[in-house]
């Protein structure tokens, strides 16, 4: 059973030996260009592979309280995933091309709702490519899995928690440094980060080639941000609840479990002018 990464390698084998013992799912998306994912879906991905939308299948609607990318309502979550072909013993893995960066929200909802056979595709589709395995432009037709669960609020810090959390936690933000300083602001209309985070940008959990780093390298980095605190006592946010799952999956790869994701995130925040905000270091 993978639960963090897999490799292109991995999957390729597990596909050859039995295709129908996993569900691969196609991630890609991009924030600036809405439609641009599921149109280069339709022209080429791993064979097999569905589709997840970050906004109709991995968010719920925009709300005026919300932010950019709600919770989805988890029933019919379910129900997604179960057209996909997922059911309690299928191996999940997810990908995009962009590091993980969007694929790990579609891992860290599977596990929410307690499906723990779930990985992202060290490297994705680039990594899929660059190794020479095959493609396809045709769309799967699975057969409906039986997949339940339900979410686990343990995994999940509330907004009415968020601001004293700095106090008894470790609160992590994983957007760029720019952003977290309050230097530039490209997606949202305020600039800065929650009062008492510390940031650790997603990037740092990759190599140059858009894999990640090893587990034991990680481990060392996250113990060395840590400090006193133990993995229980983390949070991690970003601009929407989408990044800050890398992060998460960073750590749960290093071996450090239970850390949390406060899902509204920077976006959530600010939608309220009386919430604080704290720029520079």
């Amino acid at each position: 059973m993978f639960t963090t990464l897999i490799s292109v390698t991995e999957l390729d084998s597990l596909l050859k030996a039995d295709e129908s013992a996993v569900v691969v799912l196609d991630c890609r998306f991009y924030l600036t260009s809405v439609e641009q994912g599921p149109g280069i879906y339709r022209e080429g991905h791993i064979p097999g592979a569905g589709y997840l939308n970050l906004d109709h299948d991995l968010s719920s609607p925009i709300t005026p309280q919300s932010g950019r990318h709600p919770l989805p309502v988890f029933d019919q979550l379910i129900e997604t995933f179960r057209l996909k072909g997922v059911s309690h013993a299928t191996q999940v893995v997810v990908y995009d091309d962009c590091g993980g960066a969007m694929a790990s929200r579609a891992w860290w909802l599977f596990r929410l709702l307690g499906h723990e056979a779930v990985a992202v595709l060290d490297g994705g589709y680039p990594a899929w490519i660059a190794a020479g395995l095959n493609v396809s432009d045709q769309l799967p037709q699975p057969q409906p899995g039986s997949l339940t669960g339900e979410a686990d609020s343990m995994m999940l810090l509330p907004l009415e928690q968020v601001a004293a959390f700095p106090a008894v936690g470790l609160l992590v933000d994983a957007r760029t440094p720019e952003r977290f300083r309050g230097e530039q602001e490209p997606i949202d209309p305020i600039a800065g980060h929650i009062p008492g985070a510390v940031n650790r940008p997603l990037q740092l959990n990759l190599t140059a080639d858009g894999l990640f780093k090893p587990a034991e390298v990680l481990q060392q980095e996250w113990l060395s941000l840590l400090g006193d605190y133990q993995p229980q006592q983390v949070a991690h946010y970003c601009g929407s609840g989408v990044t800050a799952c890398h992060n998460m999956l960073s750590m749960e790869h290093a071996g450090l479990q239970g850390s949390k994701v406060y899902p509204g995130s920077w976006s959530e925040w600010i939608r309220d002018p009386q919430r604080p905000v704290a720029t520079g270091e």
